[in-house]
């Protein structure tokens, strides 16, 4: 049965679950790319947009620890309402401060630097709630889980292409409206969440992340499929943690070009998306992510080897549509892997391993020499290739 074609009950439930999926992805969009740009407006620092994205990942990854736990006890659609409120209180708040602070200071970085580190952690609560209902109702359909994930994958993508707009935006009218706006927006996730999802209960099974953590290196197929993960991720970190620094700096381009090229990538990611529902359809899940990885990783080689910014562009825009379509294929993977019990603790736990690399990168370009950041790309070109072959060598 497609999924598009429930009792209508349970299409207007799914069509609420995707509205409330779609305002939470832009408001932790929203707030991820403007971090860094804030960071880099008021230090003049590239450094300290590695600083940044650390201590906005940072966060993210201690929330794995209780998150799952969490979710399995009181419910996903509850964590999903109260991280989104507990967002929008805080949001709001640090939009107050910047508004009576100087454009540029140690407070004003301070308080930015706060903000993504609240908005990271919440941003996590919110994804793992709103990852386990998309799962549940791809075991619900289960030949239709692609399509359910497609459709999720869609919205975050589309939320990389609103989120770089909004905030070149919002920018030019004020860094305090960035927050005001990232509070409307969680406010708008909380009271979407439909009212008999909010108010479920689960099991009281006891769960927690070392639980999580077993049950992913007993499943051999879900181990691998979670470590290929990573690598993607670590590629897709160094490359957004790194692009705003060799814009500004390397091609001299201005920082509405990169909000261009960012909304220019999740258009291509959002086609690739579309494209690989279609092709797994048509040929087997494997096969479609296998081209997509080697599509991928040709396209990380690129982006350490090109000299100009129009043949940096392409090369960037080639490596995030292969990675929204690696996307598709990995998270319907994942969904059909880890079981329904204990889920929100075993999806934490992959979840973390999977967001390891994004402080790493931060990291990475926080102290490698600006002249070197583009070696970056090669080392994690064929440590993702390596990875992923592992992935996809055996049918799943």
């Amino acid at each position: 049965m497609n999924a598009l074609k429930l009792a209508p009950a349970r299409q207007a439930t799914l069509a609420s679950v995707y509205t409330t999926r779609a305002t939470d992805a832009l408001a932790s969009t929203t707030a991820s790319f403007a971090i860094p740009l804030l960071v880099l407006m008021t230090t003049g620092s590239t450094s300290m947009t590695g600083i940044a994205f650390v201590l906005e990942w940072t966060p993210r990854l201690a929330a794995f620890s209780f998150t799952g736990s969490l979710v399995d006890r009181w419910g996903a659609g509850l964590m999903a309402r109260y991280a989104n409120l507990i967002r929008s209180v805080s949001m709001a708040g640090a939009g107050a401060c910047l508004a009576i602070l100087p454009a540029s200071g140690a407070a004003t970085t301070g308080v930015v630097l706060a903000f993504g580190t609240i908005s990271g952690l919440l941003a996590e609560i919110s994804f793992v709630a709103l990852e386990t209902i998309g799962a549940e109702f791809g075991r619900r359909f289960e030949h239709q889980a692609h399509h359910i994930q497609s459709v999720n994958t869609g919205i975050d993508q589309g939320a990389l292409l609103a989120g770089p707009l909004l905030v070149g935006v919002l920018v030019q009218a004020g860094t305090s409206t960035v927050l005001f706006v990232v509070a409307g927006l969680s406010v708008a996730a909380a009271i979407g969440i439909p009212g008999d999802l909010a108010h479920a209960r689960h099991s009281a099974t006891p769960s927690n992340l070392r639980m999580g953590m077993q049950a992913l290196l007993r499943g051999r197929a879900l181990f691998w499929l979670v470590v290929g993960l990573a690598a993607c991720n670590l590629s897709s970190a160094v490359l957004q943690a790194a692009t705003p620094a060799l814009l500004l700096v390397r091609f001299q381009r201005s920082a509405a070009d990169v909000g261009m090229l960012w909304s220019a990538v999740a258009v291509a990611a959002l086609l690739a998306v579309w494209g690989a529902r279609r092709a797994i359809d048509r040929w087997q899940v494997n096969f479609v992510g296998a081209a997509a990885a080697a599509a991928s990783t040709a396209a990380c080689l690129a982006v350490a080897i090109v000299p100009e910014f129009l043949a940096y562009a392409m090369a960037v825009v080639v490596f995030m549509a292969a990675e929204g379509a690696l996307t598709v294929v990995l998270r319907t993977l994942r969904s059909q892997l880890i079981p329904a019990e204990g889920f929100g603790s075993i999806l934490s736990a992959s979840i973390l391993v999977v967001l390891l690399p994004m402080p790493l990168a931060g990291v990475l370009v926080a102290v490698v020499p600006f002249d070197s950041l583009t070696l970056l790309f090669p080392v994690c070109a064929a440590l993702q290739a390596i990875l992923l072959w592992l992935c996809f060598r055996r049918p799943h």
